[in-house]
């Protein structure tokens, strides 16, 4: 059964419990909550997900708790809580959504090294991944969220995660935020993209969060194996040009874009290299989203026939 098929009393009581059980990805989350509007939210943005076995084991357990105390009538706040620790101060209750789903992506980037982590939106078309590793500000979600409107499957937002064994991507499609000026953009390039509630005054501003294709949560247990490596740069009126990046200093700004090249060692290496020789390299510098979304979708096969 998926999350959006169950009746919304039994999912509460559900999560009530404890046993909230699905997969993002390689990673099974196991989710204890009794915030209805947040629990609302989570259906909602994941209702293509498959509930897990309650036997299952589970990478993380977590909890989204309201903050007891005068603090629940002065002013409300959550905490999250991940295998009894508390990483995080408390978020105002009104955004359990967006500190829920950074929480997850804490988790996935301090602890998942078995694989090769990037930060990194990750998209896929035709059969072929592509990575677009970015700095804050570089346009990298607004050019995500362009490219999944006009076809390409979500593997993430925010993570490349390679396999070390064949250098395969392994999806992890999730909630993608898109922050400040960039709903405004998405909403009006792309009307079709399903999006959630807004959340004011956030600690990275006004935040709306793209919710992942039905279609591509229900694939995210099919890898793809990259074919380019781009890395955008958003700027205010700068002409869009796709330019050659050589393969050096590629894979100097992938370990750079790295969450755990240091902790994986030769493993993440080797697998860093092996992506740097096996793709193809690009910078895209651009100021306009249908440019960018263009000059991509002019990489594939037959775009030009």
């Amino acid at each position: 059964m998926k999350l959006g098929e169950i009746p919304r009393r039994e999912l509460r009581a559900l999560a009530a419990q404890g046993e909230l059980h699905y997969r993002t990805g390689p990673f099974n989350i196991k989710l204890r909550s009794e915030i209805p509007d947040f629990l609302d939210t989570l259906a909602d943005s994941y209702a293509a997900s498959e509930l897990l076995p309650a036997t299952d084991t589970a990478h993380f357990r977590i909890t989204m708790r309201p903050v007891t105390g005068v603090r629940q009538w002065l002013r409300p706040q959550v905490q999250f809580e991940v295998d009894e620790m508390v990483p995080f101060e408390p978020y105002p209750l009104d955004h359990a959504f967006p500190m829920y789903e950074w929480g997850v992506n804490w988790c996935i980037g301090t602890t998942g090294h078995i694989y090769l982590i990037l930060h990194s939106a990750v998209v896929e078309k035709q059969g072929q991944g592509l990575i677009l590793p970015a700095v804050p500000g570089s346009g990298k979600s607004t050019l995500c969220a362009g490219l999944v409107s006009r076809g390409w499957r979500l593997l993430s937002d925010e993570f490349a995660i390679i396999r070390h064994a064949d250098g395969a991507l392994m999806p992890v499609p999730r909630a993608a935020p898109l922050k400040n000026e960039s709903i405004d953009i998405i909403r009006q390039y792309a009307p079709n993209l399903a999006l959630g509630p807004q959340f004011d005054r956030t600690r990275k501003g006004t935040v709306v969060h793209m919710r992942p294709p039905a279609d591509d949560l229900m694939r995210q247990g099919e890898p793809v194996q990259p074919r380019w490596v781009i890395f955008p740069k958003y700027g205010n009126g700068q002409a869009t040009r796709l330019e050659p990046l050589g393969r050096g200093m590629a894979l100097t700004r992938l370990s750079n874009n790295s969450f755990n090249y240091q902790v994986t060692m030769e493993a993440g290496f080797r697998s860093l290299v092996r992506l740097a020789r096996g793709v193809d390299c690009y910078e895209l510098p651009n100021g306009d989203l249908d440019e960018a979304v263009s000059a991509i979708d002019a990489l594939l096969p037959g775009a030009q026939a």
